[in-house]
This record gives C-alpha cells, structure tokens and sequence, in this order.
C-alpha cells in the first residue's frame, strides 16, 4: 500500500490510496484542475482512479468530487445524507455509490472500513483502509472533534495514520476569528488541538505504526513546526522511530509505501510495548 496526502488544510482536503492495481482518492476538496495537476505530478493518470471516497459534505472535502466524476467517469461513495446536503456538486450522470458508516466495502483489493466520527458536519465519518493482500491498514482521521471510543477501536493497529492536528490553543485563542468561530473550533464537534493530536497518536501506538502523517492544519491557528514538534516529542519520548510528517495545504507529499516504512522499524520500536 502507498498513500499520498494530495492536500490538507482549511482550504482543501484529498488523499491517494493505492494497493495492487486499485487506487482511490479519500475526499477531493480541490477543483478537479488541481486535483489532476496533482495526481499527475505523482505520475498517477485521473483517468485510473478506481473510486472517490467522500467522508461528509464541508466543502474543503467536496469541492472537486462532480467535474472530477464526471470528466473521468469515476465512481463516488458517499453516505445518503452527506449526497444530500453537496446534491448541488452532481448533475445526475454521476456513478453514485452510496454506503453507510459500520458497513464496510471493497474497491478492488482495498477494504474500506467507514466509522461515524464527532464534527459539526451532516454525516460525517472516516475510514480505515485495508489492502486484502498484505493486510497492511491506513487509518484517516480528519475533521475530528474528539476520539471517541469508536474512533479508536476503528483506527487500532493501523500501520499508518493521517491524523489531523488543527489548531495550536494559543494561536487559535489570540487568532482575529469571532468568539464563536473560536468555540466551534474549540469544541467537541470541531477540531483536534495540536495537544490533543499528540494524545490520540499515542493511545494508537503500536510497535507496526510505520508512519503518521499531521494534516488538516489551520493557516492562521498553526504552524507545521508547532504541530510537529509537540507531537513529535510525545511519540519519541515513547520510542516510536516512524515517519512523522505535516502535510501541506499547497503541494502533495510523495507516495510513501508503507510496507518499505515498516520494514525499516529499529529494535527499540519493536519493543517500545
């Protein structure tokens, strides 16, 4: 399996998973434009997309997901409710694909594994990905309010994560948004905290996590020294010797095999538990 976060922040949202010949996309909150420029640049052609994964209905997660389909003929899973409140995006020739979060399902040689999340959104999930081959699991987690108990039964030993880490509380606290932009950010059904980040990928640490990806930084509430190192140091101190990475808003990371990441886990990792 090899994932690449195409974009992530406030202003958009897509992730490229691939295993074995299949390939999907976890969102796409950019304009198809951009969206193809990007997975061009990782020499992936739009056209070979096997399913756009759409997790709930903010535009920073939809924006391109009907010129894309359209133009490329690719199908979209989305949830019943999260269909009708971006019914907008669609014109009607769309593959719809609709599914439900508790019901996994298969593209190609990847098992998706969709689980309700807490945000301020119509329906929003996110998923695990498992390529049935190797067994090799991706977990997403963006948009989150809070890790609930399912949260993090779902996203349990994955061997990478993309994790969002939104906001630095000083920042957001001294930062020009209104007081009550501030608490929706702030609260249960917002954003995950740099902190709060840095407590979920350590209740997720397991001696296979290859690589944790922050993403879905504020531009104005966050920095990605602040995000990394206040992570960084609460997974090192535990002994995790992975990748850790901040995704940007503007530019694609490269396709990161998982399986190559895991295989290079030192003896301390191993036995961090």
């Amino acid at each position: 399996m090899r994932i690449s976060v195409l974009g992530s922040g406030s202003r958009g949202n897509a992730i490229l998973v691939t295993g074995d010949g299949t390939r999907i996309m976890v969102d796409a909150g950019f304009s198809a434009r951009v969206l193809e420029g990007r997975l061009r640049s990782l020499e992936v052609t739009p056209e070979t997309l096997d399913a756009i994964v759409i997790t709930h209905d903010h535009g920073d997660h939809t924006r391109g997901v009907g010129v894309f389909a359209r133009r490329h003929k690719t199908p979209v899973f989305i949830t019943e409710e999260t269909l009708a409140a971006c019914r907008g995006l669609f014109k009607g020739g769309e593959d719809i694909q609709l599914y439900r979060a508790g019901f996994p399902f298969s593209v190609g040689c990847l098992w998706v594994e969709p689980f309700l999340t807490v945000h301020d959104a119509r329906d929003p999930v996110a998923v695990a990905v498992r390529d049935q081959g190797t067994g090799v699991k991706l977990g997403v987690a963006t948009d989150l309010g809070r890790p609930t108990t399912q949260v993090l039964h779902a996203l349990a030993g994955s061997d990478f994560l993309v994790l969002e880490a939104n906001h630095d509380r000083t920042l957001l606290l001294e930062s020009n948004y209104p007081w009550a932009v501030k608490s929706r950010i702030a609260s249960s059904h917002g954003h995950l905290s740099n902190e709060a980040a840095a407590q979920l990928a350590m209740e997720l640490l397991h001696p296979r996590l290859a690589g944790v990806v922050l993403a879905h930084l504020s531009a104005e509430c966050n920095r990605p020294e602040l995000a990394e190192s206040v992570v960084g140091a609460v997974l090192r101190r535990a002994g995790y010797r992975g990748l850790l990475r901040v995704a940007s808003q503007n530019s694609p990371t490269e396709l990161m095999d998982v399986q190559a990441l895991g295989q290079r886990l030192g003896p301390d990792q191993l036995s961090l538990l």
